[in-house]
């Protein structure tokens, strides 16, 4: 893929990246509450939760983050080709 299409996708891969996180975010505190019975999701710092609970909320937030992350990166990528003909990819 030529240098220019590159940096042309930046833009877009860094909104699609802010806005996956955004979504994710929104995603886990649901499930956590659905999982959980708690309006609020574990922070590390608080001492009121177990290295279990903590854990697992972690790895349920990084499972959601990846999917996510997937599914808008590819998505923003096959935009992104079918408005200039290039993948930005590779």
């Amino acid at each position: 893929m030529p240098k220019a299409a590159k940096l042309a996708y930046r833009p877009v891969g860094l909104a699609s990246g802010m806005a996956g996180g955004l979504i994710a975010g929104m995603i886990f505190k649901r499930v956590w509450k659905r999982v959980s019975d708690e309006d609020e999701t574990p922070n590390p710092l608080a001492s009121s939760y177990g290295w279990r609970e903590l854990l697992v909320a972690a790895a349920i937030q990084g499972m959601i983050y990846a999917v996510v992350k997937a599914v808008i990166d590819r998505a923003g990528a096959k935009g992104f080709e079918r408005f200039t003909g290039a993948w930005p990819g590779e």
